[in-house]
C-alpha cells in the first residue's frame, strides 16, 4: 500500500513540476522574448534562411500580439495571440509602449493572417513613402544609397521548405554561384543597412503612401522578393501594419543552420552565432 502511495505521490509531484514548467515558459515568452526562426529569404542578407532568434518584447511594450502564438500544422493547432488575448486586439495603445525606431528590424502579426513576419521599419506615421527606379524615397527625399559589391549564395534548396533562391544572373543550374547586387542604405536618422536587389520589379516603382496615424511601413531588406506594405492587403499584401500588431525588436541571431534541420551540425553556421541584428 505503502509503495502504490509513494507512487501516485511522484505522479502528482511530476504533473505539478510540468504545470508549473509551463507557467513560467509562457510568462517568460509572453513578457520578454519569443523565440523565432527565419523561415525565408525576405530579409537576405542581414537574415538568412535558419537563423535562429529571440524577440525583444519589452523593447515597445505590450499589446494583445505579445500574447504567444501556437502553430502545430502537422497536428492541426492553430492558435493566435488573439485567440488569448482578443479582448485586448482593438486597442492602439501598448503598456509601457514606445514606437520602433526607423531602422528597426521587428517582428509583427500580418494584420490579417495573423502569421508573424519580420521585416524593417522604413516608415512611421505621417510619412510618405514610395519607390522611385528601386530606389526608397522618404518623404519626397531618396536615401542615401552607396554600392557594396555582390552577396553570393549557391544555388541549391535552402532551409525546410526547400526554395531556391532568385539571382541577378538568371539562368542558374544547381550548384553554381547565385549573385544579387549589394548596396548599403541609409536612412534619414543615419540607420544604415545592407539591401539586395535582383533586377526590374513592378514594387521599383509605386505611387506615394502616406503612412496613417498609429501604422507602420515594413519593407525587407531582399527588396526584390519580399511581401511588404508596398502591396496592399487586399492584393495579398501586408500593407501598412498597425502598432497593436507589433511583437518585438530583433537584437540578436543566436543560431543559425543552414541545412534543412537544426540537429545537422555540419550545415551550422559558426560566422553567425550571437551575431547582432543591424
Amino acid at each position: 500500500m505503502a509503495e502504490k502511495t509513494g507512487f501516485v505521490s511522484s505522479v502528482k509531484e511530476t504533473i505539478k513540476t510540468i504545470f508549473w514548467a509551463l507557467i513560467i515558459a509562457g510568462v517568460f515568452r509572453t513578457l520578454f522574448f519569443q523565440p523565432f526562426w527565419i523561415p525565408s529569404g525576405s530579409m537576405k542578407d542581414t537574415l538568412l534562411i535558419g537563423d535562429f532568434l529571440f524577440v525583444n518584447k519589452m523593447a515597445y511594450g505590450y499589446s494583445y500580439a505579445s500574447c504567444p502564438s501556437v502553430r502545430v500544422p502537422a497536428v492541426g493547432i492553430d492558435i493566435g495571440a488573439d485567440d488569448f488575448c482578443g479582448w485586448f486586439a482593438d486597442s492602439d495603445d501598448r503598456l509601457f509602449g514606445s514606437d520602433p525606431e526607423r531602422g528597426d528590424v521587428v517582428v509583427f502579426r500580418h494584420p490579417v493572417t495573423g502569421m508573424d513576419f519580420i521585416k524593417r521599419v522604413v516608415g512611421e506615421p505621417g510619412d510618405r513613402i514610395q519607390m522611385i527606379d528601386g530606389v526608397l524615397h522618404i518623404n519626397d527625399t531618396a536615401v542615401g544609397l552607396a554600392d557594396a559589391g555582390l552577396f553570393t549564395e549557391i544555388m541549391e534548396p535552402q532551409g525546410p521548405m526547400g526554395g531556391r533562391p532568385m539571382c541577378a544572373n538568371d539562368p542558374v543550374g544547381m550548384g553554381a554561384e547565385c549573385l544579387k547586387p549589394r548596396q548599403i542604405e541609409t536612412l534619414p536618422n543615419g540607420t544604415s543597412h545592407a539591401i539586395l536587389n535582383i533586377g526590374t520589379r513592378a514594387t521599383d516603382n509605386t505611387g506615394v503612401f502616406t503612412v496613417p496615424a498609429d501604422h507602420f511601413f515594413f519593407m525587407g531588406d531582399n527588396r526584390d522578393n519580399s511581401i511588404d506594405s508596398r502591396v496592399p492587403q487586399t492584393l495579398g499584401g501586408v500593407g501598412f501594419v498597425p502598432r497593436r500588431d507589433i511583437v518585438g525588436r530583433a537584437d540578436r541571431v543566436l543560431f543559425s543552420s543552414a541545412g534543412r534541420s537544426m540537429l545537422a551540425f555540419w550545415t551550422w553556421r559558426s560566422d553567425r552565432f550571437f551575431k547582432a541584428v543591424e
